[in-house]
């Protein structure tokens, strides 16, 4: 008797492990009853969390997700406190002479239109297959030069506040630095895919590359929008460590670039004024020139306090905050939400950018290294972008004229932020498929 006894533990165990081994391939979209195929009680379930045994559970039927749905709803939540928060930091604006002829909703609404052609793009960028887009990346590229280059003519490109970076389609004003990011991010990932085999020869690896951002720099700075070329490169830099080029030649050369920026900096006289007046906002000299915008936008965040005045209750976006909708809109969000809200967005888009990585190593882990890179180099464009962004309204960076992702006024913007996240959505859905054992 004792003998039976004994072995009963080990056929148990051996039972589990057989069952497990079956119910494996259908736990992505089957009934999980199937786990408990072969016989045995639910009261068995050997599944135990933070020390505790759940025995008795229902069996119920787990529905396939296509796709990450929890990325897509934090994209939306940040999208819809984007439209808010543009409604209420705009809504004063026709009370300037200088924007006498426009109705109160009139950014809103044209907010809203771009999210709804960026969403449409999205839909229809969600069904090209990685493939396609590893083929399309060279041909974005050429187009995005192309379009840097044109937008330069005086006749084809707009400009405003002395920089020339717009082009008018009458329902929007296309900025080609935005499509110049993803152009970027896509070429640069089809190139690691090309070089893998030479990814350690530092300068076979990377002088192709170096030329081709650097091509784009000399455009960008000749509009000038020093803070789009920032992005590219480390967008470019990005892509190129993580595809495994030579750890301490990347360093060096990383290097070489904080070196170029500061030259430039101080070959500069504006952009040497605003670091000044970055170190000394409230000085005489700086208040009313170079530091006001960012004296402003610390006032913002100082009278928000904890919990911030109230929807709609800013004083600061009252023609005293220049650009509240566009590249200091945080800075309303700290001051009606106060630092409840500034806190909770820094998590969104903490999370946002940790997750757009995780699928990037998914697709990496299974093969799919252009994929991954993609989806990496797209967490560090929402990020790095995100990180100046919050960094400029706070004072802790030097103030530098890009918008926060998904949530700042600006249509070009929030079109290839919703292109790039699509993209990634497919990344994952491709990585589910072949999970599944499926083809990509």
């Amino acid at each position: 008797m004792s003998a039976k006894k004994a072995r009963k533990p080990a056929a148990s165990a051996r039972t589990w492990t057989q069952r497990l081994r079956d119910a494996l391939p259908g736990l992505g979209g089957r009934d999980l009853a199937g786990a408990l195929a072969g016989g045995g009680s639910r009261d068995d379930l050997p599944v135990r969390l933070s020390n505790r045994t759940y025995a008795g559970t229902r069996n119920v039927a787990v529905r396939e997700l296509g796709f990450d749905q929890p990325l897509l709803w934090v994209v939306v939540a940040l999208l819809a406190w984007g439209l808010v928060m543009v409604y209420s930091a705009s809504i004063a604006l026709p009370d300037n002479p200088r924007f006498a002829n426009y109705a109160h909703t009139h950014f809103v609404l044209r907010h809203g239109i771009s999210m709804l052609i960026g969403l449409v793009c999205a839909m229809v960028a969600f069904q090209f297959p990685m493939r396609s887009w590893e083929r399309m990346a060279p041909w974005l590229f050429a187009a995005a030069l192309v379009l840097l280059a044109l937008v330069l003519l005086p006749f084809i490109g707009k400009g405003v506040n002395g920089a020339r970076r717009w082009i008018s389609l009458g329902i929007m004003n296309f900025q080609p630095s935005e499509l110049a990011k993803l152009a970027v991010l896509l070429y640069a990932a089809s190139y690691m895919v090309r070089k893998m085999e030479v990814k350690q020869r530092f300068f076979q690896a990377v002088a192709p590359m170096a030329v081709a951002v650097g091509v784009v720099g000399m455009l960008l700075l000749a509009e000038p929008d020093m803070g789009a070329f920032m992005v590219i490169v480390v967008i470019a830099m990005g892509i190129l460590f993580l595809g495994g080029v030579n750890a301490r030649m990347f360093f060096l050369i990383a290097l070489v670039v904080v070196g170029a920026f500061a030259l430039m900096v101080m070959m500069s006289d504006w952009r040497r004024e605003r670091i000044f007046a970055y170190l000394d906002p409230w000085s005489v000299e700086h208040a009313l020139g170079k530091g006001y915008q960012l004296s402003h936008s610390l006032i913002a965040f100082g009278r928000g306090e904890i919990f911030g005045v109230g929807l709609g209750g800013s004083v600061e976006k009252l023609h005293w905050l220049p650009e509240a909708h566009t590249d200091f809109l945080l800075a309303v969000i700290g001051e009606e939400f106060g630092l409840v809200g500034v806190v909770l967005l820094i998590g969104l888009f903490l999370w946002l950018t940790r997750r757009i990585m995780h699928i990037g190593r998914q697709a990496i882990a299974l093969d799919q290294v252009f994929a991954g890179l993609v989806a990496q180099g797209v967490g560090l464009w929402m990020g790095f972008q995100a990180f100046i962004n919050i960094g400029v309204n706070l004072g802790a960076l030097p103030t530098k004229g890009l918008t926060l992702p998904l949530m700042s006024y600006g249509g070009s913007a929030i079109l290839l932020n919703l292109v790039a996240i699509a993209i990634v959505l497919r990344v994952d859905y491709e990585n589910r498929q072949m999970m599944k054992g499926g083809r990509p």
